[in-house]
């Protein structure tokens, strides 16, 4: 088998030192045109091929960007990446995921085993906030946090306006005729929870003189759904639309009050948040609100590489994605009716 050709091999047919090949092969200026054509024909002749750690140690890049996630199931998280990886890799770069597991203390431990083997992060805080994350950790590193905000303002961010969609579905179910409508909120020290329930709440006191609206506590996670629906059975609510945090609530709660003989959209209304795909393919589909997950990911990431490319963002830097309505079969039509 063939001994693998070194930038050593290199520097040696084309003549010069491996310092000056190392230089001319990174693209950098400092090596003149005649000499740096010599060296490219010998690595074509050798078919050399750059280690890529070493490369990285000598261009004191790695060409890898982390993503540092609360949870990596899920098609909420699955549809991010899949946004943030469309723009990497037409840059030339690749991901390292981290989990964090959803807890506020690993988000330290995740984000310092990316340091030294990524060149910026995108992280989602689990409380949606950048308070969890030590300064020492990013001080040097190029950091944009996913949907979530920085208090300071120091860090640039690209999120959802949590607060604008939780009034827009709220309306809506209001719309089509609700009048008890029940809220599966998220996590208690989640920012964007506070913000869907904070919209919810605003909208009941506004349009149906609600202050004390029944709010069931939730995590995100699939499983919290079925218990909502096994409380609201047990404990023998009045309620005539469910508005959850999450589509993935939503949809595990539509499936276990169906298993009762409760029909969304018939028996109830039910709308989500988020517009994962799994929206439009349950029975019926699930009104939600539309956050545009792959834009709210591909969006960091273009961020995230104007940082790593040198330039000093600013606050206004930040998106705020404005979320639209997707009404479906779960609730109804507002509006004449269309003709046949």
């Amino acid at each position: 088998m063939r001994a693998m050709t070194t930038i050593r091999d290199v520097a040696k047919a084309a003549g010069v030192s491996v310092a000056t090949a190392s230089r001319a092969l990174n693209g950098m200026t400092n090596v003149t045109r005649t000499t740096r054509e010599r060296i490219e024909a010998a690595a074509s002749q050798l078919d050399y091929v750059p280690h890529s750690g070493a490369r990285s140690l000598t261009r004191q890049r790695t060409d890898t960007i982390g993503v540092v996630l609360p949870d990596l199931f899920g098609e909420f998280f699955s549809e991010m990446i899949r946004g943030i990886d469309l723009v990497v890799h037409g840059a030339g770069k690749t991901l390292l995921l981290g989990n964090m597991h959803g807890s506020a203390v690993e988000t330290g431990q995740a984000v310092r085993a990316m340091r030294g083997r990524v060149d910026g992060l995108l992280v989602m805080p689990p409380d949606s906030s950048a308070e969890t994350i030590p300064d020492a950790l990013v001080r040097d590193l190029p950091m944009v946090l996913l949907s979530a905000g920085s208090a300071a303002g120091t860090i640039p961010f690209v999120t959802v306006d949590n607060y604008a969609g939780a009034r827009l579905v709220t309306e809506h179910l209001i719309d089509c005729g609700a009048r008890s409508i029940v809220h599966l909120a998220g996590p208690e020290n989640n920012r964007d929870a506070g913000e869907r329930e904070l919209g919810f709440r605003d909208v009941l006191r506004e349009r149906l003189g609600q202050d004390e609206p029944l709010i069931l506590r939730g995590d995100f996670r699939e499983g919290a759904g079925g218990e909502a629906a096994r409380r609201l059975l047990a404990e023998g609510h009045a309620y005539d639309a469910v508005f959850a945090a999450n589509d993935m609530m939503a949809v595990d709660l539509m499936a276990e009050l169906r298993e009762a003989g409760i029909e969304a959209g018939r028996d109830i209304l039910l709308a989500g948040f988020d517009d994962i795909p799994l929206a439009r393919y349950v029975t019926p589909q699930l009104t939600t609100v539309h956050s545009d997950i792959m834009h709210l990911g591909s969006s960091a990431a273009r961020l995230l590489l104007r940082a790593m490319g040198g330039e000093q963002l600013q606050p206004a830097d930040s998106l705020v994605i404005e979320p639209t309505l997707a009404v479906r079969g779960s609730t109804c039509k507002i509006g004449p009716a269309k003709e046949d």
